[in-house]
C-alpha cells in the first residue's frame, strides 16, 4: 500500500514461474479499492493489462522496446498498453515515466528492502511449503511494526 507502506498481498514461487503468471492471486487477496497498479516490463503482456482493469486500475507498465500498437481499429476503446506505447512513443521513455507516475513502484521495492533488512534475505525453513508460511508471517510483523512505529508525518504551516 502507497500510503501505509504495508504489505498487501504476497505469492511465494519457484524460480520457475514469472511475476506476470501470479499478478491475479496478488491482487485477489488485496480487498480495498486499487488505484494503480505499476510493474516493470516482466507485467507487459495481455493478462495483466486485462486483470488490472478487472479490478478498475491503472496499469502503468512500460511496454517493452519491441512492443507494437494491438487494437489499431479506431472504431474500438483504445487499451489500456497501447495508450502506454502511444505515449511512449509521443514523449520517450523518460518522460512517460514521470507523467505516469511510473517512479511510485519503488515504494514497493522499499517494502521489500525494509523486509529482507529486518528479517534477512533468506529464508531459513528448508521445505517450500514452510518456507511459504515463513515469509507470510514475516510480512505479518513487518506490516504490525508499520502500524505501531511509523510516525504519521504532516505539513505544519508556519
Amino acid at each position: 500500500d502507497e500510503g501505509s507502506g504495508e504489505i498487501l498481498g504476497a505469492v511465494v514461487t519457484t524460480n520457475d514461474v514469472a511475476d506476470c503468471e501470479v499478478l491475479p492471486d496478488i491482487l485477489e487477496q488485496i480487498e480495498q479499492p486499487i488505484e494503480q497498479v505499476s510493474g516493470d516490463g516482466g507485467y507487459d503482456t495481455k493478462g495483466c493489462y486485462d486483470t488490472i482493469s478487472q479490478r478498475g486500475a491503472k496499469a502503468i507498465i512500460p511496454p517493452r522496446s519491441n512492443a507494437k500498437i494491438q487494437q489499431s481499429n479506431n472504431e474500438a476503446q483504445p487499451h489500456p498498453r497501447d495508450k502506454n506505447l502511444r505515449r511512449v512513443n509521443q514523449v520517450g521513455r523518460k518522460q512517460w515515466k514521470q507523467e505516469s507516475g511510473y517512479h511510485r513502484r519503488s515504494l514497493s521495492e522499499t517494502a521489500i528492502f525494509r523486509l529482507k533488512t529486518i528479517f534477512g534475505g533468506k529464508l531459513r525453513r528448508r521445505f517450500f511449503d514452510n518456507q511459504a508460511v515463513e515469509l507470510f508471517l514475516q510480512c505479518a510483523a513487518l506490516n504490525r511494526m508499520i502500524q505501531l512505529g511509523k510516525p504519521n508525518s504532516y505539513k505544519v504551516e508556519a
